[in-house]
Order: C-alpha cells, then sequence, then structure tokens
C-alpha cells in the first residue's frame, strides 16, 4: 500500500499561495518547501498546483518543479512536461528536467516526443532524452520488470532514478566489508567509458551510490572532469542523496568554478546544504551574495543554506510545516 497524505481546501490553498508567491513576498526557499510538501501529497491536486509554476521567471524552480512532477509518477503531469521540453524558448536546465521526469514516469506515449527531441540543439536536452528513452525500454524489459517486482518495500533511496543500478551483485547493498576495491575500480571504470551509452555510465553511478563507502565516493568524483555538464550534474545530485561529507571537498571545488556549468554548480550547492557540515556555511554564503555569481548558483545557495539549517535543527522534515493526514491509497 502507498501511503497519500490528505489535507484540506484551506491548507491547498495556503501551499498554491505560498509556491506561486501570490502576495509577491515569499522567499524562494519557503517556496521550496511548499512544493516538496506538495510533492509528497501525490495526488492530482498537487500536479495541477505545481504546473501553474512554470510561469514563474527563476530556471532553479521551474527546474524543480518538473523534477517534482516526476517524483510523483502520475501521468497526468506529462501534458504540463510535454509543453515545458517542447519549448525551444525555456531554460535548458528546466526543458532537461522535464525530459528526466518523463523518463520517471515511464509512459510509452512519451516515446514519441523524447524521440523528438533525442536530437535537440542543445546537449543536455538531448542525452536526458537518450537516458529517458532508454529507462522506459529497461522498464519494459524482462529485466526491468524484474527488478520492479522485487525491489525493497522500504528502500534507502527512495527517489525514481534516471536509470536503474548496475545489474548483479554490485547492484545490490552488500556490506562494505564485502566489497573489494576491484569491484569498485570495475564500477568506477564503466562510470568514465565515454564509449559506452550514457544510460550505462548512470547504472554504474547509481550502484557506486548503492555503495555508499569513501572508496565509492572517490569514484563518483572522477567523473567531475567529464565534459559532459549532464553527467557531472547527476554526480552532485548523487552526492546529495548520499549526505557523505566525504564529498564535501570535491563539491565545494565545483561550485567554487566559475567555469563549470549553472547546472552543475546548483546542484553542487544543494548538495551542500544537505549535507550541512560546518565547512559548507561560508561557500554557501559566498556564492549566494557574490555579484558575479550566476543567478542560478545564487538562488541554489539560497536554498541551501535553508537545507543547511533545517539539518541543524530540530524539524521533523523538510517541507511547509503543514498539517498532513497520512492514509493508504
Amino acid at each position: 500500500m502507498v501511503a497519500e497524505l490528505l489535507v484540506s481546501q484551506t491548507e491547498l490553498d495556503k501551499l498554491e499561495s505560498v509556491l506561486l508567491n501570490h502576495s509577491g513576498k515569499v522567499p524562494l526557499h519557503n517556496r521550496f518547501r511548499a512544493l516538496f510538501t506538495l510533492k509528497a501529497l501525490k495526488n492530482e491536486d498537487a500536479i495541477r498546483i505545481i504546473s501553474k509554476g512554470f510561469v514563474d521567471p527563476s530556471a532553479l524552480l521551474k527546474h524543480e518543479l518538473a523534477y517534482c512532477l516526476g517524483q510523483i509518477k502520475n501521468e497526468a503531469a506529462l501534458p504540463t512536461l510535454n509543453t515545458v521540453l517542447a519549448d525551444e524558448s525555456e531554460d535548458p536546465m528546466v526543458r532537461h528536467e522535464a525530459a528526466e521526469a518523463m523518463g520517471a514516469i515511464s509512459a510509452t506515449s512519451s516515446l514519441s516526443i523524447l524521440k523528438k527531441y533525442s536530437t535537440d540543439a542543445n546537449r543536455a536536452v538531448r542525452e536526458t532524452c537518450e537516458i529517458a528513452l532508454a529507462k522506459i525500454e529497461w522498464d519494459n524489459s524482462e529485466e526491468g520488470r524484474r527488478h520492479h517486482s522485487q525491489q525493497e518495500e522500504t528502500p534507502v533511496f527512495t527517489s525514481i532514478d534516471p536509470a536503474p543500478p548496475t545489474s548483479g551483485l554490485l547492484a545490490g547493498k552488500p556490506k562494505p566489508q564485502d566489497l573489494s576495491q576491484a569491484a569498485i575500480s570495475e564500477l568506477q571504470s564503466r562510470l568514465l567509458d565515454t564509449k559506452l551509452p550514457l544510460f550505462e555510465r548512470y547504472r554504474a553511478m547509481f550502484a557506486l551510490r548503492n555503495i555508499g563507502t569513501p572508496e565509492a565516493v572517490d569514484a563518483l568524483a572522477a567523473g567531475f572532469t567529464d565534459d559532459s555538464a549532464l553527467f557531472k550534474h547527476e554526480i552532485a545530485f548523487v552526492f546529495g542523496q548520499l549526505l557523505s561529507p566525504h564529498s564535501v571537498p570535491s563539491l565545494i571545488k565545483v561550485l567554487q568554478n566559475d567555469g563549470e556549468s549553472d547546472m552543475v554548480r546548483h546542484e553542487a550547492a544543494e548538495a551542500l546544504g544537505g549535507i550541512a557540515t560546518p565547512e559548507v556555511f561560508p561557500h554557501l554564503k559566498e556564492y549566494m551574495t557574490r555579484d558575479d555569481a550566476p543567478v542560478v548558483v545564487k538562488e541554489s545557495c539560497q536554498v541551501a543554506l535553508d537545507m543547511f539549517e533545517y539539518e541543524n535543527s530540530y524539524q521533523f522534515q523538510y517541507a511547509d510545516g503543514l498539517e498532513t493526514h497520512a492514509v493508504d491509497a
């Protein structure tokens, strides 16, 4: 059974007002909290409200809206995501996330539009479409169906990932003492092998995430030398899931690299906010206030500092704080 959260209409209206900034005075980090409360509802009311947010000028917010629509995993979100992906005037970071969300929802009806934009002029968009197409195909394969039927009821990582972990022993969750350096090295080789399809390299990435040891973190960090911004942004996202202090030096280096893609630096900032060790605070503060920092990096640091505050508080969950009720759907 899937737990669904229920809120009153009054509470829904408040969430909508906060997310869409009806007053014009809501800080971005509060809007993010409202968004993640809506994501947790996993219903069509949440999809309807989230879908209204794509008129906002913030590429960071719209990117996160698309991510949440994918994680809700409901085909009712597809018309909105199709429109976002097809809008070539939209920020590529937002379009990429719309394509990735289609992969998360994994409906075969998305195949035609993903194929169309797999030749897009923007590299991050076309690479995301390539991965999403491969994921939908994999989900409908014998291996994919077997994988989904055998998944744990309470997995360590609850996100719907762009690719499953590499199959076999390394894809499981063996105890660290049972892992050899040779096994991690093999996954690192696959991660860095640019001759492999991106989907297969992503599979190695998520297998390394599931291992999660310092050695696995080092293997993942080696991927920051890649020339694909999409690939590097996903490594930073994975570090945000792992919350390993061992990844902090590599993430700070990415954030400080003015020559790096905005989408990679933004993801590094948010990962640092989630890890929330004391040394990350001054770096996030610096890049939130630097005049020469890109807007998406500044905004990510603002959100990351709110996450930092949350991680160092006694709050129960990173959300809007409204009263919610869980029911079995």
